[in-house]
């Protein structure tokens, strides 16, 4: 491998900020903000809107849509069966 070509690869923390989730993983990703984690080390900390905590698909409170009522007005009002 080339030298000095690749983007640095090196431990960050990904909070998400709608809830109060962090976890610690290796990315290319830097930032100036750090935080200490818990291990006692500081790292660069990337700030997400939405994570898999967060998101509705993933924490089982996701809307559903009536569909089928929907369907069934739009048969109706146009005559088709």
């Amino acid at each position: 491998m080339k030298e000095n070509i690749h983007p640095k690869y090196q431990s960050v923390v990904f909070q998400d900020l709608s809830s109060d989730f962090a976890f610690l993983t290796r990315s290319t990703m830097s930032s100036k903000e750090t935080v200490k984690w818990e291990d006692g080390n500081e790292y660069p900390v990337i700030k997400l809107d939405i994570s898999s905590h967060s998101h509705p698909f993933y924490t089982g409170k996701q809307k559903t849509l009536d569909v089928g009522g929907r369907v069934d007005k739009f048969r109706q009002r146009y005559g088709q069966k």
